[in-house]
């Protein structure tokens, strides 16, 4: 892919167009643009996990090098997705093209382009089943609204489903509950079938499928991070914590996504997770086998994600824990909300979750026994059981950031507000429209939080950033909150780009800045080294 400077803010908003095309959506042939699409997925990574039709490609190739016989193989897709998803079949069929979701799409906001409308992006798909699976479209064709599948379209497809963060903001608007979210997963899908994946997908499903987790690490090496966490929190607090790896018989297991265990601004949410166990003295263990919360075989595959997501479980069960506890991650989040017990359940060798230290039963949990950690932590503030100091965070003015699949797929919504302002003097909400049920994603979710596709992700990102700066101009917010990975890796370089001087934090980094821990030293900096309010220059 060829070197390619991103344009200046100004610039870039600029740029963006929503004037109607000449042409008609069928008739503009896709463009690939510079940073706007990821890189293809590597041979080696889909030989791993035994994705089918693993070869060389570029995006940028005129030859993908398709498999001979590729257009039965996606016919054949569409079929069987068809017979086996009742929703799949609903959504092709009750569309009315309203247009309730065509602005709805951050990717639409922040390029102008028609085909990144909901809609739209549901129509490419769409068209090709009309003609193959419909009366109306075989007869009529083009008459009604169907066309035939070949490499363009493929191409097409790829193109824009990749440019899906799958976040559903769509189906919150839409008047039949079409989730077009479900529709780039059976695209998705359907690429994967011809070997059509992309590097910032494969490589992390293969790893975790490997070694447990996205990021590839070691068991010792995963252990050696923590442990120069725990380093860190001594230094700041005094106090030397004590986690255990792969202990059997521990009431609990915490999972967490992986990149809370490297890279900032990561590592200080899982420093707070350590601090605050720690603190309860909780009978809990890490995993070095089901040591990642989040699934990006979600992104690839329902086969693949039920792979993935059976880590979890088979860890439990080995380890002989009563619970599941789980760290603030998204995807990891809808998944387990929406799919892990259809998938991977009944976790009937499990307990159903109760806070040890609050008494609480978290019947939520019934079916999955694996309970949110900011549930668990508003929790414990709301009986009492922890010492905070707020004034600690009172160099920071925060917002927060609903993670689009805790959000709009798990429905969680208040607790970490709760979390938040109860270790934050000051907090302010971004404008109504833009958060909750209705929030704007990152603009790198979904798998596309790569470097190559920066403008798309930039573009994507425009219309959250627009909702930072509002809050930004008005209250004077340095710190956006989030419950999310894959937002803590993503959303410094958008608020970089677009509201410099904002960053990012998990929620659990603002508690451990307010815990106070029994026994500990006077703390002069939070978890960054950052002096706190009042402890300026001490040492």
């Amino acid at each position: 892919m060829a070197k390619y400077k991103l344009p200046k803010p100004g610039d870039l908003s600029s740029s963006i167009n929503y004037n109607p095309p000449a042409k008609d959506w069928m008739d503009i042939p896709v463009e690939f643009k510079p940073a706007t699409y990821p890189a293809a997925g590597k041979e080696k990574d889909l030989l791993t996990v035994g994705f089918p039709n693993a070869h060389q490609w570029t995006p940028e190739d005129e030859d993908w090098n398709l498999p001979e016989g590729w257009e039965d193989t996606i016919i054949k897709g569409i079929e069987e997705r068809l017979s086996k998803y009742r929703s799949f079949k609903l959504f092709m069929d009750v569309c009315v093209r309203c247009g309730a979701c065509a602005d709805k799409c951050h990717f639409y906001i922040g390029t102008g382009d028609p085909k990144n409308m909901p809609v739209v992006r549901a129509e490419l798909l769409r068209s090709v089943y009309k003609r193959y699976f419909t009366k109306a479209g075989k007869v009529l064709g083009r008459l009604a609204g169907a066309r035939d599948l070949n490499a363009d379209v493929l191409k097409e497809w790829w193109y824009y489903f990749f440019q899906c963060t799958e976040c559903r903001r769509c189906s919150v608007f839409c008047p039949y509950g079409i989730d077009t979210a479900e529709l780039t997963i059976m695209g998705r899908e359907l690429l994967n079938l011809l070997g059509l994946n992309i590097n910032w997908i494969s490589g992390p499903v293969a790893a975790c499928y490997m070694k447990g987790n996205h990021l590839g690490l070691e068991p010792h090496a995963l252990k050696s991070n923590i442990e120069l966490m725990i380093d860190d929190i001594e230094d700041i607090t005094g106090i030397r914590v004590n986690p255990t790896f792969n202990r059997k018989g521990a009431e609990i297991l915490f999972v967490t996504p992986s990149g809370d265990f490297m890279g900032e601004p990561g590592i200080y949410t899982c420093m707070g997770y350590l601090m605050l166990f720690h603190e309860l003295g909780l009978d809990y263990t890490w995993s070095t086998y089901a040591s990642e919360g989040g699934n990006f075989g979600f992104f690839t595959s329902n086969d693949m994600a039920k792979r993935l997501n059976s880590k979890i479980y088979a860890e439990a069960k080995r380890l002989g824990v009563k619970w599941i506890l789980g760290g603030e991650c998204g995807h990891m989040w809808r998944v387990l909300n929406q799919y892990m017990d259809t998938w991977n359940g009944p976790a009937d060798f499990l307990d159903v979750p109760v806070s040890p230290i609050t008494g609480t039963r978290f019947e939520n949990a019934k079916s999955t026994k694996m309970v949110h950690i900011t549930e668990f932590t508003a929790d414990l503030i709301k009986h009492n059981k922890l010492k905070l100091d707020p004034s600690r965070n009172d160099h920071l003015r925060v917002t927060f950031h609903d993670s689009c699949n805790p959000s709009r797929g798990m429905g969680l919504l208040d607790e970490p507000r709760y979390v938040i302002k109860s270790v934050c003097n000051n907090f302010f909400e971004m404008p109504e429209n833009t958060i909750r049920e209705k929030t704007f994603c990152c603009g790198s979710g979904s798998g596309l939080n790569a470097t190559e596709n920066m403008e798309e992700r930039m573009r994507g990102g425009f219309p959250r950033a627009n909702a930072v700066k509002y809050v930004h101009d008005k209250h004077g917010v340095n710190m956006l909150a989030n419950i999310c990975a894959v937002d803590r890796a993503a959303l410094p370089a958008l608020m970089d780009y677009w509201v410099p001087g904002v960053g990012v934090a998990g929620t659990h980094e603002l508690l451990a800045n307010a815990l106070v821990m029994t026994g500990e030293k006077e703390r002069t900096t939070d978890l960054r080294g950052e002096d706190l309010p009042g402890k300026e220059g001490n040492e």
